[in-house]
């Protein structure tokens, strides 16, 4: 997706070059580290065109670098947001038909793949959060800082929207989402705030709800940590978005995906996704021979190397030109071993 908090070998400076130019608008995240993990992934193989699966393409920065990296690589992109799709099958087209784009959550990669009746995948990418076209739309409603409809749909065929969130979900619901999603200590007085203005009027723009929030926390905590509506607009979208339940099924199933060979890069934006990120990895990763054994079992052994220690984040350089770096955490795996 190009993400934001809201983006291998001596080809990587150029591959990020390409994508500062007026079709983009925006810088992919961690762009040459991505190139690093995953191209020689995709260079391993031998007798068929190499798969990269980018999970969440956004504008398809990630995507292109890949693409002129490998030669003979073939790309499954995958995009909820319909316009992200159309703004990449642009950009991709110079490709042709290495180029497959799906309107896809990417919790559907296992129907996906069968639909394309692809049977393995040989480098996956998430870039998860808001792409910077989403947040840069001031329609969209995802951001703050601009005024516009309280929507905050990654998809927009789909019918739940923040302003349905807001004005229809019952009081402890709301607080919870908010506590939950946002890590928002506030969460019970916001949510109380947000039911009495509703009564009075429907809310239903992003500066009427970062305006009330803002209200509803005390004026010292108002003072530091940047704008107080961040974390209960993260907490909106992740409900309209389900994106913590979706993440849950979508990395093991990419996992499953992937032959022995075959590496996943994960882009995380906050520490919810960042948690699930991280368990998922360290149990696949791990050796689950019972402890009372004197040996390691064959069958027991980790299905998966990590290949970063702990989370990696973008350098000071990469934060400076491109601030939407700042909040990522990135973990990336390798199979070794097929499942048994």
């Amino acid at each position: 997706m190009d993400g934001v908090e809201n983006g291998a070998g001596n080809s990587a400076g150029n591959h990020a070059a390409h994508d500062r130019g007026p079709e983009s608008g925006h810088i992919p995240v961690m762009l040459d580290r991505v190139l690093e993990l995953l191209v020689p992934a995709a260079q391993a193989v031998a007798g068929r065109a190499p798969v990269y699966l980018d999970a969440t393409l956004g504008m398809g920065g990630h995507a292109e670098a890949m693409l002129r990296a490998v030669p003979s690589l073939r790309l499954i992109g995958l995009d909820r947001d319909t316009t992200a799709l159309e703004r990449s099958a642009r950009r991709l087209a110079p490709f042709g038909d290495r180029v497959a784009l799906e309107h896809a959550v990417y919790d559907e990669i296992p129907s996906v793949l069968r639909r394309l009746r692809v049977r393995a995948v040989d480098a996956v990418l998430f870039d998860l959060g808001v792409s910077s076209p989403q947040l840069d739309e001031a329609d969209r409603g995802f951001a703050y800082s601009y005024d516009a409809p309280l929507d905050m749909r990654m998809d927009r065929t789909q019918s739940l929207t923040a302003a349905e969130v807001v004005n229809g979900y019952p009081p402890a619901e709301l607080a919870r989402i908010l506590r939950e999603y946002g890590e928002e200590r506030f969460a019970q007085r916001i949510a109380a705030a947000i039911v009495r203005e509703r009564e009075r009027a429907p809310l239903e723009s992003t500066r009427r709800l970062a305006d009330l929030v803002r209200t509803s926390i005390p004026a010292a905590t108002r003072r530091t940590g940047g704008n107080p509506a961040k974390r209960t607009f993260q907490a909106l979208r992740i409900e309209v978005n389900g994106e913590l339940d979706t993440w849950r099924r979508a990395l093991p199933a990419a996992l499953d995906a992937l032959p022995v060979g075959g590496r996943v890069v994960v882009l995380s934006y906050h520490s919810l996704e960042d948690r699930i990120t991280k368990q998922v990895l360290a149990a696949q990763a791990a050796d689950t021979t019972p402890p009372e054994l004197p040996v390691p079992l064959p069958e027991h052994e980790p299905r998966f190397r990590l290949l970063t220690r702990g989370a990696e984040v973008a350098s000071d350089e990469e934060t400076t030109t491109n601030p939407r770096a700042g909040s990522v955490r990135m973990r990336a795996a390798e199979r070794v071993r097929e499942a048994t």
